[in-house]
């Protein structure tokens, strides 16, 4: 078995929250079948909104100077993305689907990942919770062909900060998922 460059990126801005634990499971997994894992947190990051210009998909850099193009490099030299994210509306984050529409330099680029998965928490107990973010996400893995969504948690019912840690089903749900990766 050949070891993946897994690339987990946090969107939550609470520090330790639910989803952020729920990445903290899967990276375990991960590492405990010698994976190479980096979790990046977009709490950490300064990046604006993607301006339409379209200037990346001429082959010149993007317009904009902040942090998306080093969290995007990061994303195209990895095998396996992991987007982790709260449910706020029942839909993704705002930060991760700013993060998704500044990607498009992706799209022209000799890009390395093929895995997605999706770790989601909300506090909304409703299965279908999470079917919004689960259909953007996989309206941007639609533009990657070599792509595909493997796997997503439902952490569901979770309305408190750290509720999640007393649902050790959810967790091991992650951290199984982390070290099923091959």
């Amino acid at each position: 078995m050949k070891n993946k460059k897994i690339l987990i990126i946090s969107s939550s801005f609470r520090l330790n929250g639910n989803s952020d634990t729920l990445a903290d499971a899967f990276q375990k997994g991960a590492l405990e079948k010698q994976h190479e894992v980096e979790k990046i947190s977009l709490r950490d990051y300064d990046f604006h909104f993607c301006q339409g210009c379209l200037a990346c998909q001429k082959g010149k850099p993007c317009v904009l100077k902040d942090d998306a193009s080093f969290i995007i490099e990061k994303m195209k030299n990895s095998d396996v993305i992991v987007f982790v994210t709260p449910i706020y509306f029942y839909e993704m984050s705002g930060q991760m689907k700013t993060l998704l529409d500044r990607s498009n330099p992706l799209f022209v680029s000799q890009y390395q990942f093929r895995d997605i998965y999706l770790l989601a928490t909300s506090a909304d107990d409703d299965e279908t919770a999470m079917d919004g973010a689960i259909l953007g996400l996989n309206g941007w893995i639609k533009c990657f062909e070599k792509a595909s969504l493997k796997g997503v948690v439902k952490g569901l019912g979770l309305d408190q900060y750290g509720d999640v840690k007393k649902d050790t089903h959810i967790l091991k749900q992650a951290y199984l998922m982390g070290k099923s990766i091959e």
